[in-house]
């Protein structure tokens, strides 16, 4: 079973897994723990009904305390596995684990929130967030896709159908601090067939006056106003 007292002792399998190194784990411990006690405090059970009985009484959890809450959270988080997959992981039925699941994410997003760690889904608060952050302004600018069943019915599976990957899926927009890697601003979610810059013509994003943003070749086109956008040009293969 995974146990986060043994692997915190090693760095790279702690990163493989949680996509944080320990001090960043550790930071997160603390607001991870007050959201979970003010989501669920130790006087009242899970239903919110008063306790008959001392806190801590009857069998023991396999996620019995906030770190191991925590590990499971960022585990699923970061690697997506099957609820199964992850029950077998941290000695879990596949129905505590989907329980622990729909448990823990909210206070997982209440503690990232609290630490300012969350990116901003409004294209009009970008500017005010990276102002809060005060970190170096070099930016960037991407769009991700994320792979998804195909849809069973025939006239919905076109739109998220990528023809040159050969895939269904589901794209965002973010813009990422080029220095710290902290995502400022995640756009809604659109069908993998939606290009780039079509997305943020949709939802049209106020940058932060001065900063340079680097782009790809799939926001041709877009200049927004800040100081300098940076886009590499194609290179063009030599005549054989």
């Amino acid at each position: 079973m995974l146990e986060y007292e043994r692997l915190k002792k090693d760095r790279r399998r702690l990163l493989a897994l949680t996509g944080l190194t320990r001090k960043e784990v550790v930071a997160l411990q603390q607001a991870f723990r007050t959201a979970y006690a003010t989501m669920y405090p130790g006087d009242k059970t899970a239903d919110g009904s008063v306790r008959k009985r001392q806190a801590g009484g009857g069998r023991k959890g396999q996620l019995s305390t906030p770190e191991q809450k925590l590990l499971f959270s960022l585990v699923y988080q970061k690697t997506y596995p099957l609820q199964a997959l992850l029950g077998e992981v941290f000695g879990l039925s596949q129905s505590r684990a989907n329980r622990w699941i729909h448990r823990l994410l909210p206070i997982l997003k209440q503690a990232l929130d609290a630490l300012g760690g969350l990116p901003t889904r409004e294209p009009g608060h970008v500017a005010r967030q990276e102002r809060r952050h005060q970190e170096a302004g070099e930016l960037m600018i991407d769009g991700t896709d994320r792979r998804r069943q195909r849809p069973k019915n025939q006239a919905k599976q076109a739109l998220p159908y990528r023809g040159k990957q050969k895939t269904h899926s589901d794209k965002n927009v973010v813009v990422v601090n080029a220095k710290t890697k902290r995502v400022g601003y995640l756009s809604q979610t659109y069908a993998g067939k939606i290009q780039d810059k079509k997305i943020v013509a949709i939802e049209p994003i106020r940058y932060p006056l001065g900063p340079l943003l680097y782009k790809d070749t799939g926001f041709e086109g877009y200049e927004p106003k800040v100081q300098q956008p940076h886009q590499p040009k194609k290179s063009r293969a030599r005549a054989r």
